[in-house]
């Protein structure tokens, strides 16, 4: 199997990576905007590097993996679907809907497969987490609490075309929310900050978020978010029952500290940011792309699921700026079952 990789920057290399020690993938042909680096890169890997994404498709590749920046991400996600190519993509398919259902809908006429990088639902904490609703260990499942918090914000260049904190850092957790319970979200009410650095105003994106959810069974969830979170990168999900209650991400790295004269130390070595703490995952999600790929298993997450994620996160951000709930019957895209 021959896979094009477009897009090298620092998730493309640790795909690129996972990819080329496969044992079922026998070559990578690189590709990024700037051809040093993924020159550099393909040799260090022992790959081929191509000029372009032209010569990825003359070529010839029997999958693509997309993970240039998202405003590329449509275009080629149609390219790949018309030339009959699988895609694993990174999130989202693009910022907007419009760009989101066009892709979605080559994908679909085309009949090939769209395989998003959500890559959450191979983390083994959120498996179990869903594992723990669904055989029922939890009764009624009436609260979840998840949040999502940067050690460090993100580069001041990246800010304006992040889609911001909703769009960019969070639809993970609206994806997981769905995955993990089963239901999907009705309305939102969500609020934010830009009490921190310029660059956030300056961007029209705040630093800290916080969002109430109603699911379609009337659990209620929260998720925050923050891009200046100093103790360290802190992911956690909090599910609450009438029987049971579990949380995903506390471990011995958890940036964070008790005040109880008995409650557990700080963490020594707390989590520094996102590719440490899912490094797994990440790996695990392209080792189940190639089955996919060789027809050993369906698609464990689609164009539709990741464009739920993001009709979420466009509810919060109408939500914020318009300060009122927003029921997801308002934002364009249609309606999805809850998932299985």
């Amino acid at each position: 199997m021959r896979i094009g990789v477009i897009g090298t920057g620092r998730i493309g290399t640790i795909h690129a990576n996972t990819l080329s020690r496969h044992r079922d993938v026998g070559s990578l042909i690189l590709t990024d905007a700037d051809p040093a680096r993924a020159q550099d890169l393909a040799h260090r890997l022992g790959e081929t590097a191509a000029p372009g994404v032209e010569e990825i498709f003359r070529w010839g590749v029997d999958a693509v993996v997309i993970t240039t920046a998202t405003s590329a991400h449509a275009e080629l996600i149609g390219r790949a679907a018309r030339a009959g190519l699988p895609v694993f993509c990174e999130k989202p398919i693009a910022l907007d809907l419009p760009g989101t259902l066009s892709a979605i809908a080559e994908v679909e006429t085309a009949g090939t497969v769209l395989q998003m990088g959500f890559q959450r639902r191979f983390d083994p904490g959120y498996a179990g987490a869903r594992e723990a609703v669904r055989s029922g260990r939890l009764g009624r499942l009436h609260t979840v609490r998840a949040l999502t918090s940067d050690q460090a914000p993100p580069p001041a260049a990246w800010l304006p075309v992040s889609g911001g904190l909703y769009r960019d850092t969070l639809i993970h957790d609206f994806d997981v929310l769905r995955w993990v319970t089963g239901r999907e979200v009705v309305d939102v009410y969500a609020t934010g900050s830009d009490a921190g650095p310029a660059m956030f105003r300056e961007a029209g994106d705040v630093d800290t978020g916080a969002a109430l959810l109603t699911l379609d069974d009337g659990t209620l969830a929260t998720v925050t978010g923050a891009r200046l979170n100093g103790a360290g990168y802190d992911v956690r999900m909090e599910l609450a029952g009438e029987r049971d209650q579990i949380v995903v991400g506390l471990d011995d790295r958890t940036p964070i500290a008790s005040t109880e004269p008995t409650g557990p130390p700080a963490a020594d070595k707390p989590w520094a940011g996102f590719l440490e703490r899912f490094g797994p995952a990440y790996e695990a999600e392209l080792n189940a792309f190639v089955e996919v790929v060789r027809g050993e298993r369906a698609n464990p997450c689609d164009g539709r699921e990741a464009l739920q994620a993001l009709r979420v996160a466009e509810a919060c951000e109408v939500s914020r700026r318009e300060r009122r709930p927003v029921r997801l019957t308002e934002i364009p895209g249609g309606t999805a079952t809850a998932l299985p």
